[in-house]
């Protein structure tokens, strides 16, 4: 089967030529909104580890994006494009000087973290990852316990990556109108990035502008239905979203996108469905389903660019069917959120591309 698209770019001010060198914005730039969640992280951790957090001044805690912990390995902290070894005293030093992970360092913050209760976690740890309250994301690897060709849990713990999640709005407000047709409905849209480039964050923005509308763009506000699979667009805790998406916005948290997506349509009747990481086989049914609903789908997939996309088996099977109509290409070249490209996908038989470049948030 054949794409069946034309792409033409985009000029928000056609008076004006197209720059030569790309524009871009990033995190840093802009307003983080309310309470850091980051603030409280120290709690997830033992006394080693809190205590050395708590001396760091080479990084502000509301830079950090990363934290790894590794047994045996120095602490190593990502941020702002660097990576930092934090020693005792909280210093950033060589790699071999740095503060030795130790094993009670990673089981108590597991510990902590799950609750004390790592059989309620199981269902999330075999997927190599569990889920804070604020929408921080784990990595866990250790030893995979396998039945039937299937992994069941994971022991022998030997590292965590804890990804720190943010809430940034205002990044909306220049990409949206590009995403919407002239009567205010939104287009198709995939949001394309690699790991820590910001799509989440985008997306969360994204969200909640649809849902409370914007006098400005005479947008008037959307219901909009979110299935929260991975539990990290909204950081629900106990019912209650640590993020803002909107006052039009109802959740499913914890939801395979398969089934959510229906479940949604059927008993909250969105205007917009938003789902985050496509990339499953299954995926692809449940979108179509949505589509003959008439309702518009606001989603994210992991990809540098859209050649990269074309490759993954998934979202080629999307592009085949014609489900998008716009996809913005994110990447961190000038930190997270760099908007690389915004593309307009036409439904045609034949595949023409232009890219739009210099159109930044």
């Amino acid at each position: 089967m054949s794409l069946r698209y034309t792409l033409h770019p985009i000029n928000p001010n056609p008076e004006l030529k197209p720059k030569t060198k790309p524009l871009a914005v990033s995190i840093n730039q802009e307003k983080v909104a309310g309470k850091n969640p980051s603030e409280d992280f120290g709690r997830w951790f033992g006394s080693n580890l809190a205590g050395i957090f708590l001396q760091i001044q080479d990084i502000a805690l509301k830079d950090m994006e990363e934290i790894r912990l590794r047994i045996e390995r120095p602490l190593l902290i990502l941020g702002h494009h660097r990576e930092l070894f934090i020693d005792e005293q909280g210093r950033t030093v060589a790699a071999e000087k740095g503060y030795r992970v130790q094993r009670e360092d990673v089981l108590q913050a597991l510990e902590r973290m799950t609750q004390s209760s790592l059989y309620a976690a199981e269902e999330e740890m075999k997927q190599g990852f569990i889920t804070l309250p604020g929408g921080h994301r784990v990595g866990i690897t250790g030893e995979a316990i396998m039945k039937q060709g299937e992994v069941q849990t994971l022991k022998h713990i030997s590292a965590l990556n804890i990804r720190l999640a943010k809430a940034v709005e205002g990044r909306a407000e220049l990409i949206l109108p590009k995403l919407l047709t002239k009567d205010g409905a939104l287009h198709h849209t995939l949001i394309l990035s690699p790991p820590r480039a910001g799509k989440t964050t985008l997306l969360r923005d994204l969200i909640r502008r649809l849902s409370d509308g914007s006098p400005a763009l005479n947008l008037p506000g959307q219901t909009v239905g979110v299935v929260d699979e991975r539990r990290e667009l909204a950081g629900m805790w106990q019912g209650v979203p640590a993020y803002n998406l909107g006052c039009r916005t109802d959740i499913l948290d914890g939801c395979p996108k398969r089934m959510g997506i229906n479940m949604l349509i059927r008993s909250m009747a969105p205007q917009v469905v938003a789902v985050d990481e496509l990339g499953h086989p299954e995926d692809v049914e449940a979108v179509l389903d949505a589509l003959r609903t008439g309702v518009k789908i606001l989603s994210t997939a992991h990809a540098a660019t859209m050649s990269e996309a074309l490759r993954r088996p998934t979202l080629k099977a999307l592009f085949e069917f014609g489900v998008f109509e716009r996809v913005v290409v994110l990447s961190r070249r000038q930190g997270p959120g760099t908007v690389e490209e915004i593309i307009v996908l036409a439904p045609t038989d034949r595949v023409h591309k232009e890219m739009v470049r210099g159109d930044a948030l």
